[in-house]
């Protein structure tokens, strides 16, 4: 039987009408991965409403398709922008933005795709393997295991914490007060909403990511008011292509180490890939002799990463197939697509469906390669980004992240919470906190508090004293115990990226000042905690106890003038001399809040149009029929995304006054 299902599903691959199903699937999944803060949600909705009505094989073909090459493609602006391509290729940034600014932007990419095909052909052969074995293990794991797993994401933080440990612990402790922000998961009680409709979800994931990571970045390359990649590298940009594939089979067993991994976490419900590109970084820094590159632009941080993502793919079909649990937000997509074609996923899947099963397990695989294959042909041309002049592309990153950033809710409040966040992410870079930290707490604050309230609520606390978890804890006492002896041996743990270097004054004062907004932070989760019964407040009380403790120690040794105050002056007088750009860090938050503020006023789009003319003009210094020609290529993107994708654009006060005389696209 299983040998019939396998040959009819190989019958079924490797026809051309399957091929151009495919095919669909894989350029959707190419453009939408390209293009920040999307994902697979976007990605999978935009083909749902063609697949009614169509047969199961080409229906499977254009949604499985997507899969590969989104964990693929969204490395583009993760690598070249230092933008989050999406949740799951965060860490990509940590080594693959300072390769690019290296000049050394198509090795990380072709490392990066290389590593991700190497992942997928990992995954689909999990899938495989898992088909019919996987139904006990994942049976297996409980609120309890999953509460475990989230603490073992934790433990990742004293290797992403850079030499300052307190700070890192201190960084992850306001991720959690952020990420605590809205309603209690055990009692429904709304925390810290200010009482508004907003907050009452929390802040999205996609926001706090850009924010963190894209809009610090931003700033910092205007400053240099240069290119991307470092004056002296650019000539060789391209010529790394090859090498990328080179470092990928040297690196192989960590490639094969991550993936192995990577489908594995991929397996469990709820974990999400916002997790696991995350415990495949503090893994590779934990288990590599040499620590001294990763931050810095180390590769083997890229393919460690890449690897993970795009494995977890073949290991999220596996409970979404056999027992009808997504595994995430595109998962979820995913199954609806099989509901509409008529399949119901179940035991089925691997009784009556097996062909059907290894269909889908065969076209996971040739999407893999497709897209890979795509993503490589287009690897060194692309990377030629990275040697224009920054000031050029500069306005169209901000379109990029402030497109993406209101996907989440649709509101005028994305932006201006991207802004706020925004703000306190340069604050984060300048003074040498880890901004990983801060991320890795804020993803796994909800689902923490979650597994931890469901384990206790169901099981009371034996839960804990059950195997699995019992090794799992012995896992994370083990890998926080190596990382810990490692970087002693080493004089260090892994530099992360803009530690050390981001002081521009004499002063400690600054620095102090912005511990105290941390400690205010604290404080006011704290207060906050008061009023709410205790299944509510255990969690934020808890956490601001933490950073209250971690924050207080800094402090301490900042005014007495410790080395943990000292090490933030690090390369100052360098840092003076390079700070020529179009703008510094003061005139940059007032661009950005200008920019959000005209949107409030006016709206979306003609914002941007304004915004475009005055930057490219006046800040990048263009003429006027090269600042009008990019601006009308900037119109041009936005509209054919808006109208693709069915969007409305955020709306200013003056355009719903004057609403009954505005016609699209300024209504």
């Amino acid at each position: 039987m299983i040998i019939d299902a396998f040959l009819e599903a190989l019958g079924n691959v490797l026809t051309l009408h399957h091929f151009m199903y495919l095919m669909v699937g894989v350029v959707v999944g190419l453009i939408v991965g390209v293009l920040p803060g999307l994902g697979g949600i976007v990605g999978m909705s935009l083909l749902l409403p063609f697949v009614y009505g169509m047969d199961a094989t080409s229906a499977l073909a254009m949604l499985i398709g997507i899969l590969p090459v989104l964990a693929t493609s969204d490395t583009f602006a993760s690598i070249l922008m230092g933008i989050p391509g999406s949740s799951a290729s965060q860490a990509t940034i940590l080594d693959g933005f300072p390769m690019s600014k290296k000049g050394q932007a198509a090795r990380a990419l072709t490392a990066a795709f290389s590593a991700s095909f190497l992942g997928g052909i990992v995954g689909a052969i999990v899938l495989t393997l898992c088909a019919l074995i996987a139904r006990p293990l994942i049976l297996s794991f409980g609120a309890a295991e999953l509460f475990m797993l989230t603490l073992f994401g934790l433990s990742m933080v004293g290797v992403l914490s850079g030499q300052s440990l307190p700070k890192g612990i201190a960084a992850c402790a306001a991720g959690l007060a952020l990420g605590s922000i809205g309603a209690a998961p055990a009692t429904g009680e709304y925390r810290m909403d200010f009482g508004t409709l907003y907050l009452m979800d929390g802040i999205p994931l996609v926001v706090v990511g850009l924010a963190l990571f894209a809009v610090p970045e931003i700033g910092d390359l205007l400053r240099r008011n240069a290119s991307i990649a470092e004056t002296g590298a650019k000539t060789n940009l391209g010529a790394g292509w090859l090498q990328g594939i080179k470092d990928t089979w040297t690196y192989r067993w960590i490639a094969m180490r991550c993936s192995g991994m990577g489908a594995l976490l991929g397996m469990i419900p709820g974990l999400g890939g916002s997790v696991v590109d995350w415990i495949a970084y503090g893994h590779v820094v934990q288990t590599s002799r040499d620590k001294s590159q990763f931050g810095e632009g180390d590769v083997r941080g890229v393919i460690a990463v890449e690897s993970t993502t795009a494995a977890k793919d073949g290991g999220a079909l596996v409970p979404t197939l056999l027992f009808g649990i997504p595994g995430s937000g595109s998962m979820a997509i995913f199954l609806a697509g099989m509901i509409l074609i008529g399949l119901q996923p179940g035991p089925a899947m691997v009784g009556r469906d097996l062909g059907m099963t290894y269909t889908i397990v065969w076209s996971l695989a040739v999407a893999n390669i497709m897209g890979t294959l795509l993503c490589l042909f287009l690897a060194p041309g692309i990377a030629r980004l990275t040697t224009i002049r920054f000031a050029l592309i500069a306005p169209f990153m901000v379109m990029v992240i402030s497109f993406a950033a209101f996907q989440p809710s649709r509101s005028l409040l994305d932006l201006v919470t991207l802004l706020a966040v925004g703000v306190f992410g340069i604050l984060l870079r300048r003074f040498g906190w880890p901004r990983p930290a801060f991320l890795i707490g804020f993803v796994l604050a909800t689902q923490g508090e979650r597994y931890l309230y469901q384990a206790v609520q169901f099981s009371g606390w034996n839960a804990f004293g059950r195997p699995i978890v019992i090794i799992i804890a012995l896992i994370i006492i083990a890998s926080v115990w190596l990382g810990a002896r490692a970087g002693k041996a080493s004089g260090g743990s892994v530099k992360t990226e803009g530690e050390g270097t981001m002081s521009e004054t004499s002063s400690i004062w600054p620095q102090v000042a912005f511990t105290g907004l941390l400690v205010a932070l604290f404080l006011f989760t704290g207060y906050e905690a008061l009023d709410l019964t205790f299944l509510a407040q255990v969690f934020p009380a808890g956490v601001a106890i933490v950073g209250l403790l971690a924050t207080a120690y800094i402090l301490w040794s900042q005014l007495r003038g410790g080395r943990l105050s000292r090490e933030l002056f690090d390369g100052e007088d360098e840092r003076r001399k390079s700070d020529d750009g179009p703008m510094g860090p003061i005139k940059y938050i007032l661009m950005l809040a200008g920019f959000v503020g005209l949107i409030a006023l006016v709206g979306y789009f003609p914002a941007l149009m304004v915004f475009f003319v005055l930057f490219l003009h006046f800040v990048a210094k263009t003429r006027w029929w090269v600042t009008l020609l990019l601006t009308a290529l900037a119109a041009a993107i936005l509209l054919t995304l808006a109208s693709a994708l069915n969007l409305l654009l955020p709306q200013g006060v003056l355009q719903n006054y004057f609403y009954d005389y505005l016609r699209w696209p300024f209504r």
